[in-house]
């Protein structure tokens, strides 16, 4: 029987990526799921205690930081969705008005080229009473101005989000203006030509149509929000305290303060888990709604 290399080798050509991904992605996850059942300290024990598997499980939901990561991780995905709504706002306007479109995106644009780490560092020194905010303007003669949140348990957490938010601005408004310039020109010469108000075309013509956009925005921000550390380490340390702590910031330091491997393994598993039960409906939805188009189109 004559070989159809033509069907073939496309997929012989995928084996060594297929083959990678299988060992590096799903085989780290089996292997950190069996190891989350584990009493491993700094090194791998493969040894289960079938009588007390779940031991690091139950640690894990007796633990304050732990609760007080949850918590961050979802003050932070509320905090940063404002990176979307700013930026569609930002978009909004460069596309109406034109004139300088390539000089804002451009500047908007330039936080995505600093790693977090830098974003941290410059927003640290931002926070500082004596270096930053609070220091110029008292400095001006505003004696009551307080501005050193890092300091303050209850307001360190807005730092780090006001850092995200400059962060990632940039990065959503250009997702946002790539939306509305697929927008077909002639509905906003039909919206024009039949009066509607500004606020109209926008609340009920352009913003669900861009509820796409949105969804992959959400998506990109979720999964940044969930995985943030570099972020919380520059600016405060995960302090005061175990106020800033994230579940990522959890996991590090669960491994490389605490020397508990099985522990921070329990701690990534519901990671895992806590992504794959709000973005796995959301990324197949999205899924779905390509096939669809696809489909529309032929």
């Amino acid at each position: 029987m004559a070989v159809r290399w033509n069907w073939a080798s496309p997929r012989i050509a995928l084996i060594p990526a297929m083959t990678i991904t299988a060992v590096a992605f799903f085989g780290a996850i089996c292997w950190t799921i069996w190891i989350s059942f584990t009493r491993s300290r700094r090194f791998p024990d493969y040894a289960i205690d079938f009588a007390d598997w779940a031991r690091q499980y139950e640690r894990l939901f007796r633990d304050h930081a732990w609760e007080t990561a949850l918590k961050n991780v979802l003050i932070l995905a509320i905090g940063s969705a404002l990176a979307i709504v700013f930026g569609f706002i930002l978009a909004a306007m460069i596309e109406r008005e034109k004139r300088g479109e390539g000089f804002f995106r451009t500047l908007f644009l330039y936080p995505l080229a600093v790693s977090f780490i830098v974003t941290g560092i410059v927003w640290r020194w931002m926070f500082n009473p004596d270096l930053g905010i609070q220091g110029f303007l008292r400095g001006l003669g505003w004696e009551s101005a307080n501005f050193n949140w890092l300091a303050d348990p209850q307001t360190a957490m807005y730092g780090i989000i006001l850092a995200s938010i400059w962060h990632g601005l940039g990065f959503y408004m250009a997702l946002m203006l790539a939306g509305l310039k697929s927008i077909n020109t002639e509905i906003w010469s039909a919206a024009r030509l039949d009066g509607v108000s500004f606020w109209r075309l926008y609340i009920e013509i352009i913003i669900p149509m861009l509820k796409f956009t949105f969804l992959t925005c959400a998506i990109l921000l979720s999964l940044g929000v969930v995985k943030t550390y570099d972020i919380v380490l520059a600016m405060t340390g995960g302090g005061p305290g175990t106020s800033t702590w994230t579940p990522a910031y959890f996991v590090i330091n669960s491994y490389a303060a605490r020397g508990n491997i099985g522990y921070a393994s329990s701690a990534a598993v519901i990671m895992l888990l806590i992504t794959a039960a709000l973005f796995l409906p959301l990324v197949l939805l999205t899924a779905w709604q390509a096939r669809r188009r696809e489909a529309m189109a032929r």
